[in-house]
């Protein structure tokens, strides 16, 4: 539990470690900016030039600024800003409007007794389909100074209006710093999906394929809802559906989730029913972002409120559902957890955010948490997957050792027995090495079941293991062929080396004693040697010719060890 809880706050303090440090630079603009005070002209004096306002005839007219009340006429409008102090000393100061992309701006100083437009140096995307247009000055604000600002609307967008005051440097510099983190964050996720997708490639597991989805989805999301993508090529060809793109991306992205949630939790295994649960909510999701169109017919705001109510619910929902697969000792739902408590609450904080504030007053969560704790739960998401899919090699390995050993001795079985022998020929004879078979058989072990008890046969079938493997090399193989009766691989052994090696193996065995059935059993064998060298055979004509032997030193005694002789022509 506590090693859980050490990654979750190491994740945590990661993020809020990089939202003060950077967000300082983030908030230059307000913290260096010159207070202006903004006032809107009265609707009923109509569409005035500017000629008029800067003669001061309109002044009387002018009234505190309210922006909703402004935007009601859906209508062109003026403002009036006055500067309450001197601006900051820079090469090139400028006027910074925030707004909507929709909201058509120009604007007017007074310099010398004459009007002076003020050109636009550049644009800087926002979150939300908000930009900000930046005005080059003539000269610095001095106090008292006025600025007129026409704002035409042009359709529909983010209905928002904040002016501030800096310098072109300035401006740039935190402007470049916000882009680098979103395509930071971007690019990071974007690898992060493409890596699982060729993984994916590779394995065939559907998890890897629903991770490479979610994080795709959710680098989408944070490069449109940024509004960094709309600059970008590529994706800047969604911009004629601004509106769109980020509640797609989240709702594509959340049925993308409960897919991969019910694959890493074994929802379809230890729960069928919250797996269907699962199944419906991707479903939710799906319909959810093509409701979007809902706006068009005035219900866009139902379809927002339906949207949080299922964003909230399903991120609870998930968190209990991880939470119960992680107590039911499955580690990569453990990982999930931690990375979607993480991702959540960033998710929300920065929701909550919006809705006290504008996305300028925000610019920490936006710029810098939300990026960075999608980034996270990326990383501690893969940790997960990576050890679900060791789980699963595990699992697999051992079901294949299992299906490879006798489950009596540990040793391999016959069919493996049988392969390895293969192998191991093909190897020898492309090598010119030769290659030698030990067949050993237990004597008398049908008297030792009849009279002392099948599992004091066992119990002697066991006892002759340690004795041989003592005796035989990292390269050599042993394996039960039937009943009583084992084999030995020697690798790159002639007869002169195999036949030492059967002697001591026979000399071992005999030492064996079993005990815990009565009067302590003495075991023995008989072992019948055949090589490649002297024989000219492989494979199992050798395991053919190595049994012969056998049943020659039983013939001739028993425990004893017999040489495979070549057949007369």
């Amino acid at each position: 539990m506590r090693e859980w809880l050490a990654a979750w706050l190491v994740a945590l303090g990661a993020c809020l470690l990089a939202v003060p440090s950077l967000g300082s630079a983030a908030d230059a603009v307000v913290a260096n900016g010159t207070s202006l005070e903004i006032q809107m002209l009265d609707p009923a004096a109509g569409d005035a030039g500017i000629e008029n306002l800067t003669s001061g005839a309109l002044d009387p007219r002018f009234q505190p600024f309210d922006f909703t009340a402004a935007r009601k006429r859906d209508s062109a409008f003026w403002l009036r800003l006055r500067a309450e102090e001197n601006s900051t000393p820079g090469s090139v100061p400028t006027l910074n409007i925030s707004k909507g992309r929709h909201l058509q701006i120009q604007a007017y100083t007074v310099q010398g007794g004459h009007t002076v437009p003020l050109r636009a140096a550049t644009y800087l995307p926002g979150f939300r389909g908000m930009h900000q247009i930046v005005l080059a000055l003539p000269d610095r604000l001095v106090e008292g100074q006025l600025l007129y600002v026409r704002v035409d609307p042009q359709g529909q967008g983010w209905e928002g209006l904040q002016f501030g005051v800096s310098t072109l440097e300035q401006t740039l510099a935190t402007g470049a710093e916000r882009a680098r983190m979103i395509a930071i964050a971007f690019g990071a996720l974007m690898a992060m999906a493409f890596s699982s997708l060729l993984i994916w490639l590779v394995l065939s597991d559907r998890l890897l394929l629903f991770y490479a989805t979610l994080f795709s989805l959710q680098a989408l999301y944070v490069a449109y809802l940024s509004g960094q993508g709309f600059e970008w090529p590529l994706l800047e060809l969604a911009a004629p559906v601004m509106s769109y793109t980020w509640n797609v991306t989240a709702a594509l992205s959340g049925a993308a989730a409960c897919l991969f949630v019910r694959e890493i939790a074994e929802l379809r295994l230890y729960s069928p029913k919250v797996y269907a649960i699962f199944g419906w909510m991707a479903i939710t999701f799906v319909v959810l972002a093509f409701a979007n169109v809902a706006q068009h017919v005035g219900l866009g705001g139902v379809v927002a409120a339906m949207g949080n109510l299922v964003f909230l619910g399903s991120a609870v929902f998930t968190l209990v559902v991880a939470f119960l697969a992680w107590q039911r000792n499955n580690r990569a739902a453990g990982w999930f957890l931690i990375a979607w408590g993480l991702l959540e609450g960033f998710t929300i904080a920065t929701a909550i955010r919006l809705l006290v504030t504008d996305p300028e007053g925000a610019e920490g969560l936006l710029y810098y948490g939300l990026p960075l704790s999608m980034v996270a739960a990326a990383v501690l998401i893969a940790l997960g997957v990576a050890d679900r899919l060791r789980d699963q090699r595990l699992a697999l390995s051992d079901a294949e050792k299992r299906a490879q050993t006798d489950p009596l001795t540990g040793v391999l079985n016959r069919r493996s027995l049988v392969e390895r022998l293969e192998a191991a020929c093909l190897r020898a004879r492309a090598r010119g090495l030769p290659i030698a078979l030990l067949f050993i058989d237990l004597d008398h072990f049908k008297e030792i079941n009849d009279t002392r008890g099948h599992q004091a046969g066992d119990a002697c079938l066991r006892a002759v293991i340690g004795p041989i493997h003592a005796e035989l090399r990292q390269s050599d193989v042993i394996g039960r062929y039937g009943g009583e009766e084992f084999v030995v691989i020697l690798s790159s052994a002639d007869i002169a080396a195999a036949g030492p090696i059967a002697e001591r193996i026979r000399n071992r065995v005999a030492d064996v004693r079993v005990e815990g059935f009565g009067e302590p059993i003495r075991v023995t064998c008989s072992i019948g040697v055949a090589t490649s060298d002297t024989l000219g055979v492989w494979g199992e004509h050798l395991i053919a010719r190595a049994d012969a032997a056998v049943y020659d030193a039983k013939r001739s005694g028993r425990n004893r060890v017999q040489i495979a002789g070549a057949l007369p022509a």
